[in-house]
């Protein structure tokens, strides 16, 4: 089959969350299964410095956008996976994440960007933009690709779609007189398309126009059918349910493998697990800890805002501090508030709690290799990653039951213990005295070394790899390929 999968992130050329990991995984699976797969995304600066070789396909012009749009080809690095970049420099040479100026705001021109992105993938899907190759499925991704699906249904000869959701909570939402600046239909703008409650909706485009629609966990496909998760669109997506589906995303065990992995300071597999508390102590020098083999150290890696319950774990931790022998390490950045209160907690507790501002790759792995528990109390998480990193990593997680994380953790359970299943610790409320309670039941897990042994093993051997995932999309793309005329 022929795929395009249209994406506004792909590692490792620009990232900014999950959305980026699975745009840079889920490609490579599919061209292992033999599925002519190509990525297209807008030429960021960052995105066109790590691509070797790039060449000019095609300049398109797209009304009413300025100038001509040129069509880039390449290949994703260290893959012979064939890679287009829409290269608009007014709209996409920018300092900055791919959503955000460097201060920190949207750029205000978004729907501009990214309405001319989709209207780039739509010429590629029609086969109109000088690629000679048209694809049978069009995967598109998050608010970013939602007009893509919308435009497209206004072809007979067009390709199918397929639109997932990453997370319900960002959907590109813009003022009415979008709709005209962007030079699209006015019949668009009704309750059945384009318009949520007088604004312009980027994601209803997917969410109404797309042939198919997939979460990235099964649990998440229920919960966004639900005022707490659905934002005002569960009533949309309960209608369509018929055509949602949750696939679970993979991770990519290239990338994280802790018996190959370049930025720890020694491999190790579930066989030789007296190798990671080097790691332990690499990570405890790294991060100007005390170095102690026995003392319990967890950790936590994310964004710094209410979604990922990083206020949850900082309540809850507080007492666990005064009262227990234990670390904690923290790696993110973002809200303010939640930033200040990690830093206040340091201060607190320099010889127990460090962390680091910010985010890197290497300090990433680190910390999953050498940390004892991983630590991840989302309030909602569609799939969630770091879990299953953790998990590869023998770092056993403490998850709220939600989306993914209720998918791939196992709580452990004298019952899960017992006929080997457990992988993890989870908790069902989003409250403090949850969590902690979720930690203590660790902590006394861990107390017992054999026990503790065998649940890292447990959570290694667990097939989380993302050929897994691609074999349910190939499948899924075969339903949607549409018939000739």
């Amino acid at each position: 089959m022929k795929i395009l999968f249209a994406t506004s992130e792909a590692f490792p050329l620009i990232k900014t969350g999950g959305l980026g990991d699975v745009s840079g995984s889920l490609p490579r699976a599919l061209k292992a299964l033999r599925q002519d797969v190509r990525l297209i995304l807008p030429a960021y600066p960052a995105a066109r410095e790590r691509v070797a070789r790039l060449r000019v396909m095609a300049e398109l012009e797209l009304p009413p956008f300025p100038g001509p749009v040129r069509i880039l080809r390449g290949r994703l690095p260290s893959t012979r996976l064939p890679l287009y970049l829409v290269d608009a420099p007014l709209f996409f040479e920018r300092a900055g994440d791919p959503y955000r100026a460097p201060d920190g705001r949207d750029w205000q021109d978004n729907a501009l960007r990214f309405g001319l992105f989709a209207q780039a993938v739509v010429r590629a899907a029609l086969n109109q933009a000088g690629l000679d190759w048209q694809p049978d499925v069009v995967h598109c991704n998050d608010w970013q690709t939602g007009l893509v699906p919308a435009l497209l249904a206004a072809h007979d000869e067009r390709p199918g779609t397929l639109f997932t959701i990453h997370n319900l909570a960002y959907q590109g939402l813009f003022p009415p007189q979008t709709l005209a600046e962007l030079g699209l239909d006015s019949g668009l703008w009704h309750i059945d398309g384009l318009e949520f409650h007088g604004q312009l909706s980027f994601i209803k485009g997917g969410l109404v126009f797309a042939d198919h629609l997939t979460t990235v966990s099964p649990s998440y496909a229920e919960e966004i059918q639900t005022p707490r998760h659905g934002y005002g669109l569960e009533g949309l997506l309960a209608y369509r349910r018929d055509r949602l589906t949750g696939i679970l995303n993979g991770i990519d065990y290239e990338e994280w493998n802790p018996q190959t992995d370049p930025y720890i300071h020694t491999p190790y597999s579930s066989d030789t697990l007296e190798q990671k508390l080097s790691n332990k102590h690499a990570l405890q020098e790294a991060f100007g800890l005390p170095v102690r083999a026995r003392t319990p150290l967890f950790a936590f890696i994310g964004r710094l805002v209410e979604q990922k319950g990083v206020d949850l774990l900082l309540d809850a931790v507080l007492p666990l501090l005064a009262q227990e022998d234990l670390q904690l390490v923290i790696l993110g950045t973002g809200e303010a508030a939640l930033e200040r209160r990690v830093r206040d907690l340091i201060a607190t507790f320099p010889d127990r709690v460090a962390g680091h501002i910010g985010y890197s790759e290497g300090h990433a792995h680190l910390v999953e290799a050498g940390a004892d528990l991983f630590v991840m109390p989302s309030r909602f998480e569609p799939c969630g990653l770091n879990q299953m990193y953790s998990l590869r990593y023998g770092t056993p997680p403490v998850v709220r039951r939600t989306g993914g994380l209720a998918d791939t953790v196992v709580d452990s359970t004298p019952a899960t213990l017992k006929d080997g299943t457990a992988t993890g610790f989870s908790f069902e409320l989003d409250d403090p005295l949850a969590l902690r309670e979720a930690l203590q039941r660790a902590l006394k897990l861990y107390a017992r070394p054999a026990a503790w042994r065998r649940l890292m093993q447990q959570g290694m051997i667990r097939d989380f790899s993302w050929q897994r995932s691609a074999r349910a999309y190939r499948d899924l793309y075969k339903s949607l390929i549409r018939q000739p005329h």
